[in-house]
């Protein structure tokens, strides 16, 4: 079964009320970490955490209603939701298993996701060193694999791209490596914004190619390709903002939903995009479209 997560950044004070309104929301469980890397050991069961910023975390099945379980929750908490975040999460632990089992993956003709400890099998293909650290995108889930598979097949010298809710910068990284001019990759949690600079480096990517930006310091003429991997109602939600990014004839990738949610999502985009046929694997889609004039 596939899960979904909300990631909220909080204060000490707040942590309780917090937790209990992500169970009002309809989480599963809720679990806490250290948000600001403070060098305190994590207390005992029952015991109230040490530090002073966390990041709390409330698990919900796949087929959640997103936005009414975030609206559930703004209900039942008095305080301030601050950079909060819905991931999709990995069918394994992939945090602590990426170094132990992950392996090349080739996503199309030419493009090759490799940890960056490893030699690339391929040395003529186009490959990204990747350590995606804690944000979301090893390539391993279907929806990343996907708009991977969807970039290596595409024709992207020259063009200019958005990578909506980058995590760990793989698909702005793999656009950059497979010929795009420059990508902005945006991200709300501050995270994914480090791993994605951090991956960059990594694969001889400079400033002036990977633009790395909160969603409110987005400020740019409309690209040639936008590029979202998030979740349907997020998208549903956020597509006004991304209708007006997208150049007239360019592209949108849209990935993150489920069967049941490629319908209304389409309706939310179909007066300005012309869809193509659905990309899916496993229990996952994605919705590529090309802008009308």
């Amino acid at each position: 079964m596939s899960w979904l997560q909300l990631r909220i950044a909080v204060n000490k004070p707040e942590v309780e009320a917090l937790e209990d309104a992500f169970l009002a929301s309809g989480a599963v469980s809720v679990t806490l970490e250290d948000g600001a890397d403070d060098p305190i050991l994590e207390p005992g069961v029952g015991k109230t955490p040490l530090w002073n910023s966390l990041r709390v975390t409330g698990l919900y099945p796949s087929d959640i209603h997103t936005e009414l379980a975030f609206q559930l929750l703004s209900e039942n908490f008095s305080g301030q939701l601050q950079h909060w975040r819905w991931e999709i999460l990995e069918d394994q632990p992939w945090e602590t298993l990426w170094t132990e089992h992950y392996q090349p993956i080739q996503c199309g003709d030419k493009l090759w996701i490799c940890p960056s400890w490893r030699e690339p099998p391929n040395p003529d293909a186009v490959n990204l060193l990747l350590d995606p650290g804690l944000a979301f995108g090893s390539g391993t889930h279907p929806t990343t694999f996907l708009c991977l598979q969807w970039l290596d097949a595409q024709p992207l010298a020259g063009k200019t791209l958005i990578d909506f809710g980058c995590g760990s910068g793989i698909l702005a990284i793999a656009a950059l490596l497979l010929g795009a001019k420059h990508v902005i990759a945006t991200d709300n949690d501050p995270q994914a914004l480090l791993a994605t600079r951090d991956n960059a480096q990594r694969n001889g990517l400079s400033e002036a190619q990977l633009s790395v930006c909160l969603p409110e310091q987005l400020h740019t003429e409309p690209v040639d390709i936008v590029l979202a991997n998030i979740l349907a109602g997020p998208l549903i939600s956020l597509s006004e903002q991304l209708i007006e990014l997208t150049a007239p004839k360019g592209k949108i990738c849209l990935s993150g939903m489920i069967a049941s949610q490629s319908e209304p999502l389409m309706a939310a985009y179909s007066e300005h995009f012309r869809f193509a046929p659905p990309l899916s694997r496993e229990e996952w889609f994605c919705l590529t479209a090309e802008k009308f004039a």
